[in-house]
């Protein structure tokens, strides 16, 4: 069994499993999750690292993929959700057990290295490092958090949800995620595990790709990577929307996974 936190919603129908990107945890989704907990029974997955799930030495992607894996073991298989982080996680589950995924919807992520071509990227897990160098000590109440955090990330949505891991203990602060970890394993987060997928053959099942139409995650020249993991997906581009695509534009992103779950 997996030791994740998780968090159900509904009591009937088939099964959904929702996957957070970096930084995030399982309620980030709870938007999505009321939408579809009227016909579906919808799981919100604290990842390894985040949120209230364990920490682990190393941040890595067949192991999450593997805990996650326990996790539908024990109900049987569900359409798996993965955002960002959350998408490479849910590609790399569909990959090495494709009995457990139903259907794949990967949100604004690509089975490639990134590397450092990707800004967005970069960006995302540079915030590991901002996080880490944070003088919690100087902090009496989250608003002082926020007032330190904003000399360095001055986007106030982004700052928003990077303090939603702050947490309370005792009379001090900490941090829900493993941001040593993170920081110490971020290449192996920008990157695919090309490696350890070597002899696996392609997902059969049905797969929506959705991007944002100002991400940099999701790029033509990542089509031959995806089709050549994934040759049965249909890539969807959300106008207006970046890399949080799913708190951006709520309402086209659950029309869109309606449709795909036969919803709508």
């Amino acid at each position: 069994m997996s030791d994740l936190h998780l968090l159900n919603l509904g009591e009937d129908g088939s099964r959904v499993v929702f996957l957070h990107g970096l930084f995030g945890q399982g309620r980030n989704w709870m938007t999505v999750a009321k939408a579809l907990a009227d016909r579906h029974r919808v799981t919100l997955v604290d990842l390894p690292n985040h949120g209230r799930s364990s920490w682990t030495e190393h941040v890595d992607y067949v192991d999450m993929a593997a805990q996650v894996a326990a996790v539908l073991e024990a109900d049987g298989p569900a359409t798996v959700v993965g955002h960002s982080m959350g998408g490479k996680v849910a590609m790399v589950l569909a990959l090495t057990r494709p009995e457990l995924v139903e259907r794949l919807v990967v949100a604004d992520m690509s089975p490639v290295d990134y590397g450092d071509e990707a800004e967005a990227t970069g960006g995302v897990l540079g915030y590991a490092q901002i996080l880490l160098d944070l003088d919690l000590s100087q902090v009496h109440r989250r608003e002082d958090a926020d007032r330190l955090l904003a000399e360095r990330v001055p986007n106030t949505t982004i700052r928003s949800f990077l303090l939603q891991n702050l947490r309370r203990d005792g009379d001090a602060w900490r941090w829900a995620a493993n941001l040593e970890a993170i920081v110490r394993d971020g290449s192996t987060l920008a990157a695919w595990p090309e490696t350890a997928l070597t002899g696996r053959s392609p997902y059969d099942g049905k797969v929506l790709w959705l991007a944002g139409e100002t991400s940099s995650y999701v790029q033509p020249a990542y089509d031959e990577a995806m089709r050549r993991w994934f040759p049965h997906y249909r890539k969807v581009t959300i106008k207006g929307a970046g890399h949080w695509l799913h708190s951006e534009k709520p309402d086209v992103f659950i029309a869109a996974l309606q449709r795909f779950l036969g919803d709508a």
